[in-house]
């Protein structure tokens, strides 16, 4: 079918909004509620307005592009006087009703409100209502997300993906008219509520209304007290990733650029989580390779995602022994960088203080679990996401894409393999496990060192590895989402599926596209594919691409851990999990009766 837009020919099929076709066509509308890649069902902001003219219609009539079906023989005009004026005047009243504290905001340049207002024309707000915003909801129960809902603009993309695509459906709809606010089910706190902090609602806020805890200044603290010694690990989907923050291209592998900021911070020691992510994978192969032979509680799921972890003890707390006792690798770097390290050192632990980078805003709540604290200090001091990494690179003046790259330069914790590295993205976890689980059984290394199988971006993905020796095949499944690990747990739980070995990252992609990751525009997961093929491609370049070949993971464990699953790896390296589930749940029945009540 044809059309036109602003004068050109427009080819489009039907049941294509005006808005698509444009966008397709390189004719830009602007928004603030539509996402690309999110099955969002827009029409809340009414920015997006067109003109439009039917066949066989003399009438023009303004209307949304992105609710508006593009039919045979229309015709859009995106920029009329009397579009922009109607535009101007709805940014005008959006602006009206929302906290105009842009200097302290944390989205502060990077706000897509900002954006539409610049791009509309608009000079000065005539209204201001702050006794209407500043009445709302300002909750900071959580740990790691804070919802400031003076800042909202009702969008309701963070709704649509904590629902659609985690499933958790923690967010809800409430009040109408200038009363309407995005509140938490059951009106409870966001920290005591059904959230699991993964902050994949904070990647579509397209304002400030939704935003990580921000523990910059703490850090800052950190790096200025002489007294201190800072010790800084960085995650593996960070390299991938944070570049995009100072215009490099996503996917680049700033290792390098990162490790010379933080030095040039004032970091007194920089290391990398992976080191630790070879670790997990020496004790969570031989837990699972114990599970197995012992008849213990099957399936295994990974433990390295905090959100997954949370989820399970808020939703299947009956499932909690089939997690893996090994903690995180950020937990484990904390545990042997106050052991180990400061020993080998001669560091004061006490004035040890661990700061983690991280893609996640889970991370943060895990740090502060009660389990994860030794001799009254926790393992990990602080967690700053990736964007917060870049604002404090940002505001010292270092810009990433002109430093030179630097190398770890640690003799005891400064080297990881590529399998390590393969973590940040989903199913390397499991990947990892396999290349080490495979050469422990069997004596021999994979074959393929690339474990295909396990590979991809569907949301369950299931492979088998035989292991021989007693042993024999393994059944093995991926999930990414919590709504794709909820469908899992059911299967399981049902007798449906008979895995051995489960990996969940609660992010779609997993690390890759964190919550704490850079944020796209208009897009939700604009940029996990080049990141993917970032970490695929540093762990094919890696001198090393085994955990258990790391030469450092076997120093360690010869001259201070002596084996995996021993008496001091169990004390430093493992942990229990906690029956966190509310007494009173709503049914997906309720929910949706709730939903069409409010409809």
């Amino acid at each position: 079918m044809i059309g036109s837009i602003n004068g050109k020919k427009v080819e489009f099929q039907e049941n294509e909004t005006v808005l698509s076709v444009a966008k397709r066509n390189g004719h830009f509308i602007p928004t603030l509620c539509e996402m690309a890649d999110i099955n969002h069902a827009p029409g809340t902001c009414r920015v997006c307005l067109v003109d439009m003219k039917r066949k066989n219609d003399p009438e023009h009539h303004i209307v949304t592009s992105c609710t508006t079906p593009m039919e045979e023989g229309m015709t859009i005009l995106t920029r009329t006087p009397k579009v922009r004026e109607m535009q101007r005047l709805q940014v005008e009243l959006l602006l009206a009703d929302h906290n105009q504290d842009c200097a302290s905001c944390i989205r502060h340049g990077n706000c897509e409100l900002q954006d539409v207002a610049q791009f509309v024309g608009l000079q000065q707000t005539r209204y201001h209502y702050p006794h209407f915003y500043l009445q709302r909801t300002r909750d900071e129960s959580s740990p790691a997300v804070v919802r400031d809902m003076s800042k909202c603009i009702r969008c309701f993309r963070c709704v649509n993906v904590c629902r659609e695509i985690q499933g958790v459906d923690a967010l809800v709809i409430t009040e109408k008219g200038l009363g309407t606010e995005i509140s938490v089910r059951d009106h409870l706190p966001l920290g005591e509520s059904d959230c699991v902090g993964c902050g994949q609602c904070i990647l579509v806020c397209p304002v400030g209304a939704l935003a990580e805890k921000n523990d910059i200044e703490e850090v800052m603290d950190y790096l200025y007290d002489p007294e201190l010694v800072t010790v800084f690990q960085f995650a593996p989907a960070i390299r991938t990733a944070v570049g995009e923050e100072f215009g490099i291209s996503a996917g680049t592998n700033v290792e390098g650029q990162i490790i010379t900021a933080l030095k040039k911070l004032g970091a007194d020691v920089v290391l990398d989580t992976n080191f630790t992510a070879d670790l997990v994978i020496m004790e969570e192969g031989s837990e699972l390779l114990k599970r197995v032979k012992d008849s213990d509680p099957l399936p295994m799921f990974t433990s390295c995602c905090p959100a997954w972890v949370s989820y399970v003890e808020k939703n299947y707390p009956e499932m909690k022994e089939h997690v893996s006792t090994t903690k995180s690798p950020q937990q484990c770097f904390g545990a042997i960088a106050k052991t180990y390290l400061a020993e080998k050192m001669d560091i004061d632990a006490q004035k040890m203080r661990v700061v983690s980078i991280m893609p996640c805003t889970a991370k943060k709540g895990e740090a502060k679990r009660p389990e994860f604290t030794r001799d009254g200090r926790p393992e990990v001091d602080v967690v700053l996401t990736t964007r917060e990494f870049a604002r404090l690179m940002n505001r010292e003046g270092i810009q990433l894409a002109d430093l030179e790259p630097s190398d770890f330069d640690n003799q005891w914790m400064g080297d990881y393999s590529g399998a390590a590295v393969i973590f940040g993205t989903t199913g390397g976890v499991m990947e990892a496990a396999i290349r080490t689980v495979h050469k422990v059984v069997t004596g021999a290394e994979l074959a393929q060192v690339e474990f295909a199988a396990v590979r991809g971006l569907e949301n369950i993905r299931e492979a088998e590895v035989d292991l021989g020796k007693g042993i024999g095949p393994v059944k093995l499944a991926v999930a990414h989402t919590l709504k794709a690990a909820g469908q899992l747990m059911e299967a399981v739980k049902s007798g449906e599926a008979d895995y051995q070995f489960v990996e969940v990252m609660a992010c779609p992609g997993g690390c890759m596209g964190g919550g704490g990751q850079p944020r796209s525009k208009h897009a939700y997961q604009a940029s996990r594919l080049e990141r993917q093929q970032g970490l695929y491609t540093i762990d094919k370049d890696a001198p090393v691409r085994q955990s258990h070949n790391n030469p450092l993971i076997r120093k360690l464990y010869d001259e201070y851990l002596e084996k995996p699953l021993g008496h001091k790896s169990h004390h430093l390296l493992h942990t229990t999990y906690s029956d966190r589930k509310r007494l009173v749940k709503h049914t997906m029945k309720e929910i949706w009766q709730e939903i069409e009540d409010r409809t």
